[in-house]
């Protein structure tokens, strides 16, 4: 089968032709359709992200196909139901195989493209947003990243919980995304003063950073007396140091978030999420947003526009 694959992390993945993988006890195997891209794509290439597969390996941590086989004593789901799967790693390829119990049925209506483009982004925001923030109707709610693939969901899903949103992005363009998905207020990052515009609107109660760097500092210094901050990530390249004293004098709370690490220690936060956010999608309150989709062989444009910033929401690549 054809597959984008890592084989050291000082030379660029390519496509290659490797063996077709046959799924093991309690697994199955995915006829893969569709693949979304994620900035820790691009820390896997390099070997600095968190969890990094053994080399060689496979790019592309969510999937959606269709189930093409099951491994011995694995008794579903059924041979051709559609599936996505959050797998880590193996999606930008023809076949994968991944644990049954990972794998989540379609909604009739779901395209493949959104189902890919749906559990990571959709999942980190609503987790971080519900059940680490706790976030309540009428707060300030700032999005740092706005217009990125999981800073636009939090965008989304913090309106539709009733927050008042605050969109903060690079440029015109990517603050337009930010409003047609529910922004009360933009700032835009490139020219605006982010503390002095997040204090002019009350301050936040709620910081949601997938950037980190001078943004989140920025942040952390507009931020109103109890506020939660969320950090996600750290597209800037920079990792924030936190000023404990600072903490104690507003009463702030900071809390991590990795999505991923719920599959391992406390899965049913996930799983619980996830069917909540399939049932906002059937009742059409939230849809994906895919600024680009392309075919496996362009896998290098595909993750050269995550790198240069140039897409909005999602990449997805699709696999014939």
């Amino acid at each position: 089968m054809r597959a984008y694959q890592v084989t050291t992390h000082d030379s660029p993945p390519a496509i290659r032709d490797i063996p077709t993988p046959e799924p093991g006890r309690g697994e199955i195997r995915i006829r893969i359709r569709a693949c979304a891209l994620n900035f820790a794509d691009l820390l896997m290439i390099k070997g600095t992200y968190q969890d990094i597969p053994p080399l060689p390996f496979v790019l592309g941590m969510e999937v959606a196909g269709e189930v093409e086989a099951l491994g011995p004593d694995t008794p579903g789901p059924a041979i051709g139901t559609r599936v996505v799967v959050f797998g880590g790693q193996g999606g930008l390829a023809e076949y994968g195989c991944y644990p049954a119990a990972r794998a989540v049925p379609l909604p009739d209506a779901m395209s493949f493209e959104h189902a890919a483009a749906f559990p990571v982004a959709y999942g980190t925001s609503h987790v971080a947003l519900e059940y680490r923030a706790r976030l309540q109707p009428g707060e300030n709610l700032l999005v740092l990243g706005a217009a990125g693939g999981i800073g636009l969901t939090a965008v989304e899903i913090g309106k539709l919980m009733g927050a008042n949103v605050i969109a903060c992005a690079r440029g015109a363009d990517k603050l337009e995304v930010a409003r047609k998905m529910g922004a009360d207020h933009l700032i835009d990052a490139s020219t605006d003063d982010i503390r002095a515009a997040v204090k002019a609107l009350g301050g936040a109660d709620v910081v949601y950073d997938p950037v980190g760097g001078d943004q989140f500092k920025a942040a952390f210094r507009a931020c109103r007396p109890e506020a939660r901050l969320l950090p996600i990530g750290f597209a800037s390249g920079d990792i924030p140091q936190i000023p404990a004293n600072h903490l104690l004098v507003k009463n702030l709370t900071v809390m991590g978030l990795y999505w991923g690490g719920y599959m391992a220690f406390k899965p049913a936060v996930v799983t619980d999420s996830m069917a909540t956010l399939f049932r906002w999608y059937a009742e059409g309150r939230i849809k994906p947003h895919i600024s680009h989709v392309l075919p496996l062989d362009q896998a290098d444009a595909a993750y050269e526009l995550l790198r240069s910033r140039k897409s909005t929401g999602k990449v997805v690549v699709t696999v014939d």
